[in-house]
């Protein structure tokens, strides 16, 4: 078994270090455009919060697998061709804005309407509002869910492999397949993973107790 695990590991690297990639790619590009998106559907005219609106309920509405094939298959229908690695970005990116579209709406929301009326009545820009009064208040709501969230683009983008991306899972397969000894492969590639998840679950909490407005 060690042998294996010995034999499996410069793959099962290479394989983590796309997951981590990708994960990140995800991670950074939801997160800006879900900070945008949400704005706007917090404040922007109608016309732009029934768009958000409907962006993020219909995508949360979709199964992440069914998203993943839509925009790999799909979208070459359309003449938008995507290699694999960058289709299944795009679809875990779309997947993780909506999410974190209602973590800000969320955030913002909890504030109550006083502080940005009070912030009104001493002259502040709308821009101002939101930098000094609003999202610093809103940023002690909205980090802990995210990281959360974090952790699950670590586990969906298990999900890259079903097109053919060598990330973690596709490597450990491709071990599987050479040595035809899957569960120390599978138990490795869970501990990784829970390795990873677990320290991102430890910082959320660190996080919560940071920022929580009420301490023990």
């Amino acid at each position: 078994m060690l042998g294996q695990i010995a034999y499996a590991l410069p793959f099962l690297a290479q394989g983590f270090a796309v997951t981590l990639w990708v994960s990140l790619l995800v991670v950074v590009l939801s997160l800006i455009a879900g900070v945008m998106m949400g704005v706007g559907l917090v404040y922007g005219p109608a016309p732009l919060r029934w768009a958000v609106r409907i962006f993020s309920d219909t995508i949360r509405g979709i199964p992440i697998l069914v998203l993943i094939f839509f925009v790999y298959y799909g979208l070459p229908a359309v003449g938008v061709h995507l290699e694999s690695f960058w289709a299944a970005v795009l679809a875990l990116t779309l997947f993780k804005t909506a999410q974190v579209i209602e973590y800000l709406r969320g955030a913002v929301g909890s504030i109550p309407k006083g502080q940005s009326e009070a912030a009104m009545a001493i002259g502040l820009t709308f821009r101002q509002r939101l930098a000094y009064v609003i999202f610093p208040q809103a940023f002690r709501r909205f980090l802990p869910p995210w990281i959360n969230g974090v952790t699950d683009a670590v586990k969906g983008s298990a999900l890259v492999s079903l097109l053919g991306i060598t990330d973690l899972m596709h490597a450990i397969n491709q071990v599987i397949g050479r040595t035809y000894e899957a569960m120390p492969l599978y138990i490795l590639g869970a501990v990784i993973y829970f390795v990873v998840n677990y320290a991102l679950s430890l910082a959320s909490r660190r996080l919560e107790r940071r920022f929580s407005f009420i301490r023990e």
